[in-house]
């Protein structure tokens, strides 16, 4: 595939700086009294991570590679623009999704089929009302349940899932590392339900009690030091599958909490 080629818009992949995330912390310090060099420098060292997700749209021409790479470099000057540190997240968590959307929408707009508007807003209020039901009921909704939540009749809510191209799932899988999995779910938010009224409202400390001790640190590892579950592994002595089984447990624990 072309994202496999070393030269991507001119720049060398194989010779793309990392960050570690001590220089990052360096970095956003300066970013944040208007040193402009500091954020190109920041900007270069996670070209990476742009790189990463291309990869993902298999992209199957040079051109292509290209022009995604550069839309992505756009997500990820957006992600900077707006990452709020205060938030105790890591950086790559928050700009992933949205390097994937700005890569998504450029798709989406360059695609010969076009989709009105008016069929991709019904198809996505049908896809959120899904996994909002799918939860409430721990099942998967009927056509007849997703009508009714949305007050939009079946068949309109059919023809437009069919009309658009790629639906979205909430718990699409958008970033992989091994099998270290992040999903749309854990990155949507909007403007009426900001992330950190989420935190204060869900009482996050308060679920985490309710894990037991290998679990607690598995969390902890993952979700506040950012380490992906090899890392985990190594570090408390287990194989990775057992990391990701007690992840899961855990995380199903938590949520039980908070519903």
């Amino acid at each position: 595939m072309a994202v496999n080629k070393v030269m991507i818009c001119g720049v060398n992949t194989a010779k793309l700086p990392l960050l570690s995330d001590e220089e990052k912390d360096a970095l956003f310090e300066r970013i944040d009294k208007g040193d402009m060099k500091a954020r190109e420098e920041f900007i270069n060292g996670n070209l990476r991570l742009v790189l990463s997700v291309i990869q993902r749209f298999g992209a199957n021409n040079a051109e292509c590679a290209d022009d995604l790479f550069q839309v992505g470099c756009i997500g990820l000057i957006k992600a900077l623009d707006n990452f709020d540190r205060s938030l105790q997240v890591k950086f790559s968590t928050y700009a992933v999704p949205m390097i994937l959307g700005e890569c998504r929408r450029y798709l989406r707009d360059n695609n010969a089929i076009r989709v009105s508007r008016s069929l991709r807003d019904i198809a996505y209020k049908a896809i959120y009302a899904r996994d909002m039901l799918t939860k409430k009921f721990d099942r998967e909704p009927t056509i007849e349940e997703i009508s009714k939540e949305i007050d939009i009749p079946k068949e309109d809510i059919v023809n437009a899932m069919d009309a658009i191209a790629t639906p979205m799932s909430l718990y699409e899988p958008v970033f992989q590392e091994g099998q270290d999995v992040l999903y749309l779910m854990d990155q949507v938010s909007d403007k009426k339900n900001k992330e950190d009224k989420w935190v204060d409202d869900i009482s996050l400390d308060e679920a985490m009690k309710k894990l037991d001790d290998r679990e607690y640190n598995i969390i902890k590892l993952r979700f506040f030091e950012g380490k992906t579950q090899t890392e985990v592994a190594e570090e408390i002595a287990i194989s990775q599958a057992q990391v990701s089984r007690l992840e899961k447990n855990a995380l199903k624990t938590m949520r039980n909490y908070l519903k």
